[in-house]
């Protein structure tokens, strides 16, 4: 399905602006309304968590949205933040006793723009009590594919790649990829610490043609590559299933048993498009701190500021947090690839003001 660009100038409440639109909100209407019809033939709860938390997520790279929450008293205030994710409130119902749980959240990332990126947009978090990460793929499957039909696609096109979800989807390693695309050995220069040595890495990036920065760390690497050489071919033909992340990008996932280098974490792409990002979640409340208080030490270094940890949440995970699975969808770059946009603010009923 493709429409004209938008007129120069016409708000995007603009009847004229409207109707261009309203094809890909029709999809998105359809797409929302088979995702929820998946989840509950699966048992899940659809939960709906405060966007306002005392932290807004400890990824080092992204940005909040900061406010303050006023009491009665003048003195009575406090700093909270705009959730980047739901997901530290949905771990906490987990441990309150919810075993399958699902929201599709309103999230927040300031300084992210463009056409797949939007500083407010739909994110689709689901969690799985007992059970490993490897079965949200069949979730994802399941998912994706009741997506397409809802829309009335077979197929997906974008990036001049086609990508056809009723396929046999294409599971690839982090290492595998590195190899197939980049010639590059990466476990070879990983040495399982949380800061590899990027040296290693850098002599075979450059002999690969991509060129090192100064200043580097062996991740900042590992995503110059990603971007360059293999993200663009992910998802062609089938969607790809990209897995065994090497330890230090674990995030609030828990090592491999197999192999505690890498971590159970997987991340889905169609048409060079990432649509989603899964752990075997860690449940080591101490493991967890020390991960936080890296990551906030990286983020002081880089950006000069660092959020608060969620101590509620290490709290919940004392308590006693199930062995579980999660993953979170971006529900808005599903429908553009559902309903053939080019935009993702075509498929927002409003997208946020740029003025």
């Amino acid at each position: 399905m493709s429409t004209a660009p938008t007129p120069a100038g016409l708000p995007a409440w603009h009847p004229e602006s409207f109707r261009r639109r309203r094809p890909h909100l029709a999809a998105r209407g359809r797409v929302l309304g088979a995702l929820r019809r998946v989840f509950e033939e699966q048992g899940f709860i659809e939960v709906d968590t405060p966007a306002l938390q005392g932290s807004p997520g400890m990824e080092p790279h992204l940005q909040a949205f900061a406010t303050d929450l006023q009491g009665p008293h003048p003195d009575d205030r406090r700093r909270l933040y705009l959730h980047t994710s739901p997901e530290f409130a949905m771990k906490k119902l987990l441990v309150a006793g919810v075993p399958r749980l699902y929201q599709i959240a309103h999230v927040y990332r300031n300084g992210e723009r463009s056409d797949t990126h939007s500083p407010e947009f739909s994110m689709l978090e689901w969690y799985r009590a007992g059970e490993g990460y490897e079965i949200l793929i069949r979730d994802c499957e399941d998912l994706v594919r009741a997506a397409a039909e809802a829309a009335g696609r077979r197929t997906f096109s974008r990036n001049g790649m086609d990508c056809d979800p009723f396929r046999p989807w294409r599971i690839l390693t982090v290492q595998d990829a590195f190899l197939e695309y980049a010639g590059i050995d990466l476990l070879a220069t990983y040495d399982g610490s949380h800061e590899p040595d990027p040296v290693p890495l850098a002599e075979a990036a450059a002999r690969a043609g991509i060129a090192p920065h100064a200043g580097d760390r062996w991740e900042d690497i590992v995503f110059r590559v990603m971007f360059d050489r293999i993200e663009p071919h992910l998802g062609q033909g089938v969607p790809c299933v990209l897995t065994d992340y090497p330890l230090c990008m674990a995030a609030l996932s828990r090592p491999k048993p197999e192999d505690p280098r890498l971590a159970e974490r997987f991340e889905l792409y169609a048409c060079g498009v990432e649509l989603a990002n899964a752990f075997g979640e860690l449940t080591d409340a101490a493991v967890q701190r020390a991960r936080f208080e890296a990551d906030m030490e990286l983020k002081q270094r880089l950006y000069g500021e660092r959020f608060p940890v969620d101590e509620d949440f290490l709290a919940a995970l004392e308590h006693g947090m199930p062995q579980s699975s999660g993953i979170a969808l971006g529900f808005d770059r599903l429908v553009m690839l559902c309903s053939g946009a080019e935009s993702i603010d075509d498929v927002l009923w409003l997208p946020v003001t740029k003025a």
